[in-house]
């Protein structure tokens, strides 16, 4: 990605729109644009139960003549976590007036930049954040309303932390400081006895906890939040160590935080009663007009595909509902496995015990007075979480055997470019049964496909209690865990996850994409 064809600066974030020239060019320049269906929909997938498996898939497009049913040997499911957007219905928007609308949505509705005198924005999630800046420096009068019995505020942090003035992306992924997360995987690196210190004795949980204290009050600290009583409202109420991929980074042209302690800015903490004529009204009374009303509520995290035989979700690893008494194919509601899985995650991670309070008010959206919902599948549904060995294939026999389909972009990280890069290349070692370490192999070992089952059930059962407070017990959702995540995945291909100059490089240097951009050339000359 050059500075001179797409718009980038050293130093500098990309924005959107430099990131979508460059995979339009890297469609076109890798000879692929031709391949790529767009403004169609995956309604369905049916599983073919035959000795080669594969899939077929009935689309739903709006080109003429184009083929309605598909025929696909293997099926990689990239439909990410934020695609589907979740709206609930809010009392009296029927007859509110103006526009409302999920963040998702917000290019859409950008014209409201101009239009709206008045904007409400609902939530403080990134996408809130941005939403706020956005009209507050476009003249809009913003109202920001952020629940008192939600999650509250989101992380923000600035893009140089901590007392080594790190960028925080760079920080997450230095193995030096990884070591400090109590990660289910993080043997994987092949510093076990640090990570024992840190985590399995009472002087490395001090200095654990000291660590993290750190990095928290760095960031309040450096954003003065207690500066003035608007900006305290934004001081996240969750501990630093608990939060995923949530945490963000305050990337914007101007001061946000200065532009809160203006007039252009009112936040409110509190609750959504109901809306009326060209009206927000809150539970404590308070009430201000409002030309739009835009939704941060969350996302549907279950891909919007219907998959056949009826019931095979449950054996694909994909969210569903819990049950008692599930069949062993089930591998999310078996709850031997995952007692046992608590069990040893609280013995090898005592810290873990000690869970965070961030809200003792909290209330899940759909509950709360005034706002509901009739969809199947909320942020608030009681579901299983994705349950994939390493967070790509189904730990099924079924689907061992036939090898025909994954997973890549569950997963919620800092390091989201590299695990694309990586997992792309896992997946497709796995479906030409090449992968080193390959779980396929387990098929005809019962007690080896008992031990693969059980490993796949405390990584994915690990996020419950590693990081609560955000998307943990939905998906796989971490930041100081990514680069023993990948040495895991390198492991499998048979490659030296260990690409620094030397010992103390190794420990001190983050990793970034570049260590990482001859990694196919080196698995297929391997695998010659």
């Amino acid at each position: 990605m050059s500075p001179e064809r797409f718009d980038v600066k050293v130093g500098k974030h990309m924005s959107g729109q430099a990131i979508n020239t460059y995979l339009k060019a890297y469609a076109v320049e890798s000879g692929i644009s031709d391949l790529i269906r767009l403004n169609t929909k995956v309604v369905s997938a049916e599983h073919q139960e035959t000795k080669d498996g594969g899939w077929v898939l009935t689309l739903d497009t709006p080109s003429p003549g184009a083929a309605k049913k598909v025929f696909a040997k293997r099926l990689i499911l990239a439909t990410g976590l934020t695609s589907e957007p979740f709206l609930p219905h809010f009392q009296g928007q029927e007859v509110f007036g103006g526009r409302i609308f999920h963040g998702k949505d917000f290019q859409q509705n950008s014209d409201t930049l101009k239009t709206a005198k008045a904007a409400t924005v609902f939530g403080a999630t990134k996408f809130a954040w941005d939403a706020v800046y956005a009209y507050a420096t476009a003249g809009v009068k913003v109202n920001w309303v952020i629940r008192s019995s939600g999650h509250g505020p989101c992380w923000m942090a600035p893009p140089y932390v901590t007392p080594l003035k790190k960028w925080i992306e760079k920080l997450a992924n230095m193995r030096l400081l990884t070591w400090f997360s109590p990660c289910i995987w993080g043997d994987a690196d092949g510093y076990s006895t640090i990570r024992n210190f840190y985590h399995g004795t009472a002087i490395g949980r001090t200095i654990v906890d000291g660590f993290w204290k750190v990095l928290g009050n760095d960031v309040i600290t450096l954003n003065k939040f207690d500066s003035h009583p608007d900006t305290a409202k934004l001081k996240p109420w969750t501990e630093a160590m608990f939060t995923g991929a949530s945490f963000s980074i305050l990337n914007y042209e101007q001061d946000i935080l200065e532009l809160v302690k203006g007039d252009m800015i009112d936040i409110h903490v509190g609750e959504v009663d109901h809306l009326s004529p060209g009206k927000v009204h809150l539970a404590d009374g308070t009430e201000f007009g409002s030309d739009v009303f835009l939704a941060n509520t969350g996302w549907k995290h279950v891909p919007a595909i219907k998959f056949f035989p009826e019931g095979i979700e449950k054996e694909l690893g994909i969210p569903h509902r819990w049950a008692d008494g599930a069949s062993t194919e089930d591998l999310a509601n078996q709850k031997d496995l995952i007692k046992r899985a608590d069990e040893e995650i609280l013995s090898r991670f005592p810290r873990l015990q000690r869970q965070p309070i961030w809200n003792k008010n909290y209330i899940p959206l759909t509950e709360q007075k005034g706002i509901d919902s009739k969809d199947e599948v909320t942020p608030c549904a009681p579901l299983t979480p994705y349950m994939l060995y390493h967070f790509m294939v189904p730990a099924s026999p079924r689907f061992l055997r036939s090898r025909d389909v994954a997973f890549t972009g569950m997963i919620s990280n800092f390091s989201n470019a590299i695990t694309a890069h990586i997992s792309g290349l896992w997946i497709s070692a796995y479906f030409q049964g090449k992968l080193t370490i390959n779980p396929a192999a387990t098929l005809d070992d019962k007690t080896a496909l008992k031990k693969l089952q059980y490993e796949t059930v405390l990584a994915n059962r690990w996020g419950k209690w590693r990081y609560p407070t955000d998307w943990g017990s939905k998906n796989p959702n971490f930041i100081f865990d990514a680069v023993p995540y990948l040495d895991l995945l390198q492991h499998d291909l048979g490659l030296n996850p260990y690409r620094k100059k030397g010992w103390f490089a190794e420990m001190t240097e983050p990793y970034g994409p570049d260590d990482y951009q001859d990694i196919d050339d080196e698995w297929m000359k391997k695998n010659k």
